[in-house]
């Protein structure tokens, strides 16, 4: 069958499945709900279509259980499928230890990807089958929302915020991805596919990537981008100007200037680099200029992966 004239969309993931599953029970009770009233509905207009005199002396019959199971019983079951696709919601949210990340940066009107190892795609995206995939999201300009149909999920992608989901593959294919905000002109357009490879394949293409594109990490290009613009002047190690030591940071509780905590995640250290007196870290002054009109996205990407990576780099070595 073509799969232009598909009723139902690829399912490749395990989270389709499940999607799936709880779209065809849900259907499936609201069936079984509403199709004995519609049946009875014609069976009393057509039966009783001549109209007779009623006997209303009889008293009620009292069988208020009756009452109560009408409204209780669909009352429970429809909790049921509450708790059931929040946790399908809350699954997607939160990927699993060892997630391989992907930044994906939208703008008007195309999909920028970059992986960890440094190659980067344009409206294409390869991943390798049987490994968790985190996308870690933001947009340049508007709102778009990335829609994988194949794997039941979309998000939006909002300027100047980060959002993520997770996915994991079944096996090798080839899966069409699109924008289901509406972004401007050419928002018809504005999609791409996603390429499913067996890991050793995967493996090949990162290397051949490598081999034609640049052979340096995310992470080793933004430390070099940290020396060019200047960020090592007063956050490394030989600084003598008083700033926050961003060894080990990344994923780390941070003490700010209000008394609060936050954590040092992607979105903390994007605002830390594009909006500097946000989230003033305790014990320092706001001093630091901000780089909103200097930095693009994928630059403050690869500037979150270095400093990443420099907090893993230590977790390894231990104490």
């Amino acid at each position: 069958m073509s799969p232009s004239i598909l009723l139902w969309p690829t399912a490749a993931s395990r989270h389709a499945d499940e999607v799936d599953l709880l779209i065809g029970t849900f259907g499936g009770l609201v069936a079984l709900l509403t199709i004995p009233v519609f049946v009875l509905m014609t069976v009393f207009a057509i039966r009783y279509r001549t109209s007779r005199e009623a006997d209303r002396e009889h008293p009620p019959s009292g069988r208020t259980w009756l009452e109560f199971s009408w409204a209780g019983i669909p009352f429970l079951l429809i909790l049921g499928f509450f708790f059931w696709s929040t946790q399908l919601f809350f699954q997607i949210h939160r990927p699993p230890p060892g997630a391989m990340t992907i930044n994906v940066v939208a703008k008007q009107w195309m999909w920028k990807f970059q992986h960890a190892q440094g190659a980067a795609e344009i409206n294409e995206l390869h991943v390798p089958a049987g490994r968790p995939v985190r996308l870690n999201m933001t947009s340049r300009d508007v709102i778009h929302s990335l829609f994988l149909p194949a794997f039941r999920i979309k998000q939006d992608l909002l300027p100047g915020r980060y959002t993520s989901l997770w996915f994991q593959a079944r096996e090798p294919g080839i899966y069409a991805f699109r924008c289901a905000e509406f972004c401007g002109t050419d928002h018809s357009v504005m999609g791409g596919r996603l390429v499913v490879m067996r890991p050793a394949d995967f493996a090949a293409w990162l290397e051949e990537e490598g081999a034609f594109g640049t052979s340096a990490t995310l992470a080793e290009l933004g430390g070099k981008l940290f020396r060019e613009v200047g960020c090592s002047g007063c956050h490394g190690p030989a600084s003598d100007v008083h700033a926050p030591n961003l060894a080990g940071l990344f994923g780390r509780p941070v003490g700010l200037s209000d008394g609060s905590t936050i954590v040092a995640d992607e979105q903390y250290l994007h605002d830390s680099i594009m909006l500097p007196n946000k989230h003033i870290a305790a014990g320092y002054q706001p001093i630091m200029p901000t780089y909103g009109n200097v930095l693009e996205p994928e630059q403050v990407n690869a500037l979150v992966a270095f400093i990443r990576a420099g907090a893993q780099a230590q977790e390894e070595e231990g104490p």
